[in-house]
């Protein structure tokens, strides 16, 4: 009997039996050897990123444990191959920290709420994976922000919460009803308690709708010359030479070429009438810092601007949790294809490319403007609650979308057994991830 046979009472009964070969209780624990070789794992991913830049990427990173957090997917994802799975497979994200959600204007003029961050997306993943690390930058954020241990474990607790209620009402919809469930920022707001927070983001959504938004610091700003063409802003922004290790990892018009030969066939008529005018690397995240990475300046018929991301793709981290999980062939592709299973409303421009003498991999979007995304910038500790139950529900319904609502709504339960387990591995790991901060900020 496949999953489309069985009623919602028989697949929430099949995730309740999980609870016995994988307790709930269980995830509270934080296992795996502690004294591995963090450090290592991040040198390791140096090896094909651009040299100039790895000393930014160690800079940004030792600014505090949170950015460390976020630098250090790879290093957290070497630690859950450890950790207790239930069994529920989804389209994890892979990098689900709470830097990683956003808001973003549809074409229908709606504000969606959703994860923006796709780099390390993989198929075949334990839904608790993605939950982990959520939690996780929550308890390290609170702290960063001066919260007490209860408080943190409170935070970590309520963004659990959210996605097991989020969960539990999703698994009473129809696949095709969850596929379309969206995450309206504007009604969300709504439910916020905290009016400071609140308020901050009514004034950016009526900027949005309204005169637009400025945009944010590191976007790309055009030249005063008064032609199409970027202005430089190294060492994050900056024209280069094709004989350069920047050069030498991308080739832009073929990149595009091949690029457009993969569009659909409605999109490729909106693309074509545009014409790439200028072209530049741009380091970007944290993370991200060093991989190979680009942005093409495109203008239209009346000079209209249009910037394109061209992004490196390599495997995801998570492949250390499982060599089985690991996928051969395109990485962008694998970007992408995650992107779209997992988000309410994809970029159009959404494609893959590569540079065939390099062996690269990259994916295609519009480049974002985070003046409006960057929703946790202006959450502060006492708004940090009400954007952790946001980002838990966020996540629910990108998991929803590719598993069975209703088998981890058997696992989780009505009870805060799985809120208060998850809450608990994350002040753990919250305790390791300021060591290896520490660690990396000591090395010379």
């Amino acid at each position: 009997m496949t999953v489309a046979d069985k009623p919602r009472a028989e697949r929430v009964k099949e995730g309740k039996a999980l609870r016995k070969q994988s307790p709930r209780a269980a995830h509270g624990q934080l296992l795996g050897p502690s004294q591995r070789d963090a450090n290592a794992i991040l040198d390791a991913q140096n090896a094909r990123r651009l040299p100039s830049l790895t000393g930014l990427r160690r800079e940004l990173m030792i600014a505090d444990p949170f950015a460390y957090l976020r630098g250090a997917a790879a290093v957290m994802a070497h630690d859950l191959q450890y950790q207790p799975m239930a069994g529920i497979p989804v389209q994890a994200c892979g990098d689900c920290h709470l830097m990683n959600f956003g808001a973003f204007v549809t074409p229908e003029d709606n504000i969606l709420f959703d994860i923006n961050d796709f780099d390390e997306t993989l198929p075949g993943v334990d839904f608790t994976v993605d939950v982990k690390r959520l939690a996780t930058s929550f308890a390290v954020a609170a702290q960063a922000l001066g919260a007490s241990k209860i408080a943190r474990h409170a935070m970590a607790a309520a963004a659990v919460k959210a996605y097991r209620k989020r969960i539990i009402a999703l698994s009473h919809l129809s696949p095709l009803e969850v596929w379309h469930s969206r995450i309206d920022l504007e009604q969300e707001v709504g439910k916020f308690r905290n009016h400071d927070l609140r308020r901050q983001l009514e004034v950016v959504i009526d900027r949005a709708r309204g005169e637009g938004l400025d945009r944010d610091d590191n976007f790309p700003k055009l030249s005063d010359s008064g032609a199409l063409h970027i202005a430089d802003k190294p060492p994050r922004l900056f024209h280069f030479a094709d004989d350069s290790d920047a050069g030498e990892g991308i080739d832009a018009a073929g990149a595009f070429a091949r690029y457009r030969a993969g569009l659909a066939p409605h999109v490729g008529a909106v693309y074509d009438r545009y014409a790439l005018k200028d072209f530049v690397f741009k380091a970007v995240g944290v993370g991200s810092v060093g991989t190979y990475c680009y942005v093409g300046l495109f203008g239209g018929g009346d000079g209209e601007p249009l910037f394109l991301q061209i992004k490196e793709a390599v495997h995801s981290v998570l492949e250390a949790i499982d060599p089985r999980l690991a996928l051969d062939g395109h990485q962008g592709q694998r970007v992408v294809l995650g992107q779209r299973v997992m988000q309410a409303a994809s970029d159009i421009f959404l494609g893959w490319t590569d540079h065939e003498p390099s062996g690269r991999h990259y994916y295609v979007r519009i480049l974002k403007n985070r003046r409006l995304g960057a929703v946790s910038e202006i959450a502060e500790e006492a708004g940090l609650l009400d954007y952790a139950k946001l980002c838990g529900r966020t996540l629910a319904r990108a998991h929803a979308r590719s598993s069975d609502a209703a088998l981890m709504a058997g696992y989780m339960g009505d009870s805060e057994a799985f809120d208060e387990a998850i809450a608990d591995f994350a002040l753990a790991y919250a305790k390791r991830n300021e060591a290896d901060h520490a660690a990396l900020a000591a090395e010379k």
